[in-house]
């Protein structure tokens, strides 16, 4: 299965037109890192069998899961708060191997690098979200890692209640696809 375009297709049927639009071009300034082990050491995110996904399976594995069980947080399914949330997903690994992609292993600093990277393309996201719905963009990239992401500086008083439900969504969601819990069945054409 070719997952990139698979998230492709999710995204394209799960996100409103001009979000779809939005995230191809905030993908096609992002290294292509897709294929590339979503661990460099092997240590993390392995499968039953041992072997190591892709940054782009680890990352459909998340966006399949968080597209259906979206509506948990209300609202209409295609909506900009819906984009915020789904663009944390597919966006949440993609400075995995540094800002050029070249890194010959992932960097620990990747949430804060995208997280820095949106916020400082303010204004253009502004043209599609509110303040608010931006705010769940960079927090859900910035602290998909939870505690341990580099912008928490004391990961013993880190507390999910100090942000929108998404960002604790968006790491459960990457926890559990490292864990390999996240399942999903054979997909029809259009990745759904």
């Amino acid at each position: 299965m070719d997952y990139t375009q698979a998230i492709i297709d999710l995204a394209r049927h799960h996100l409103t037109e001009n979000g779809f639009k939005l995230l191809m071009k905030i993908e096609s300034k992002m290294p292509d890192i897709w294929d590339k082990p979503s661990s460099s050491t092997g240590k993390y995110h392995k499968k039953a069998d041992g072997s190591v996904p892709s940054i782009a399976h680890h990352t459909y594995e998340m966006f399949y899961a968080g597209a259906k069980i979206i509506r948990m947080f209300g609202g209409k399914l295609k909506s900009t708060q819906n984009d915020a949330f789904l663009m944390a997903i597919v966006l949440h690994d993609i400075q995995k191997y540094g800002k050029k992609g070249t890194n010959p292993h992932t960097t620990p600093n990747h949430d804060k690098t995208m997280a820095d990277l949106l916020l400082k393309n303010r204004k253009t996201l502004l043209k599609h979200f509110s303040e608010l719905e931006m705010e769940i963009l960079i927090s859900g990239v910035r602290y998909h890692s939870g505690r341990w992401s580099k912008s928490v500086t004391n990961m013993h008083e880190f507390d999910f209640s100090d942000y929108h439900p998404v960002v604790m969504f968006t790491h459960m969601l990457d926890m559990m696809s490292t864990a390999d819990v996240l399942q999903f069945p054979h997909v029809d054409n259009e990745g759904r």
